[in-house]
């Protein structure tokens, strides 16, 4: 027999203690951390974002608004009174459209190809406590988020437009605006994503060259979808058909039904392809964003 003075030891008591947070508020929290610091970077940058997205509407505006009707040479398909004053009309939404895009690549997918180079930055992001997926949605927000200031900041562009009857073509409908701006910045922002991770950091040249030059000239900039009906071979309106699988297309349209009279693409259309577009996008950019981290 053990001595009677002898003790036994206690059993441990074992405390259960609850979970702070869930898992989804854990990630919501990563998320917003990721995309706040993307802002915080752009804080400190403004003046570069600034530039880097006036430089070319005001281009755009300076030479075919300004330098062309000064020098007598004709516009927007003619040379007669006025003709100017239509130009500017198609041209200044499809600025806005078009300043939409190149900010959605350049903050998302250029972004991207940086830190999926060499110095493998991307590792570091990866390390949030969420999942990789959801870093990626932080780079499609961040960019959306920047994309509206680009719209902001591009808006105002009427007023320095120097074609005397240009602002009485411009007729803002603020519903459209409203929606359709917010909608084509995740809609260029996702395709940033995919295109970040499609083209591998040594080849972001031919990103320009075989994506956004053909994105630029055949998405409405410079002319309404719906006068290229007069485009056509043996009766097929070709071009207008070819076009409608550019996304640049439907927000430049978008943007000539929300600041002009002017005829334009139907806005159910616009509206429900350019989801459809955001959709596929962020998709297929997810996917091979994953892919490319687990590489």
């Amino acid at each position: 027999m053990a001595a009677s003075g002898t003790q036994t030891e206690a059993a441990p008591t074992r405390i259960d203690v609850a979970p702070t947070r869930s898992a989804f508020a854990a990630s919501r929290t990563a998320l917003g951390a990721l995309v706040l610091r993307d802002l915080v970077v752009l804080k400190k940058n403004f003046g570069e974002f600034v530039v880097r997205t006036l430089i070319q509407p005001l281009l755009l505006v300076f030479v075919f608004l300004y330098v062309f009707p000064s020098i007598g040479q004709g516009v927007g398909g003619g040379s007669a009174h006025g003709s100017e004053s239509d130009f500017a009309t198609v041209l200044i939404p499809g600025v806005v459209a078009i300043s939409i895009m190149f900010q959605g690549i350049q903050a998302v997918a250029l972004q991207l190809s940086t830190e999926f180079g060499f110095t493998r930055e991307i590792e570091d992001r990866v390390q949030a406590p969420c999942p990789i997926w959801l870093v990626a949605l932080s780079k499609v927000l961040s960019g959306a988020v920047q994309g509206l200031l680009a719209a902001l900041i591009v808006f105002p562009i009427a007023a320095v437009v120097h074609a005397s009857s240009v602002h009485a073509h411009l007729h803002v409908h603020w519903a459209i605006v409203l929606t359709l701006i917010p909608l084509a910045c995740v809609t260029m922002s996702a395709l940033g994503l995919l295109l970040g991770t499609a083209f591998e950091p040594r080849n972001i040249g031919l990103m320009f060259g075989f994506v956004v030059l053909p994105l630029t000239f055949l998405g409405g900039t410079y002319y309404q979808w719906t006068r290229l009906s007069a485009v056509r071979i043996d009766g097929v309106h070709w071009l207008q058909i070819v076009v409608l699988v550019n996304p640049l297309i439907y927000v430049a349209e978008g943007m000539r039904a929300g600041l002009t009279p002017i005829s334009h693409m139907h806005l159910y259309i616009v509206y429900p392809v350019l989801v459809g577009f955001g959709a596929a996008f962020l998709t297929l950019g997810l996917r091979k964003f994953s892919s490319r981290v687990l590489a």
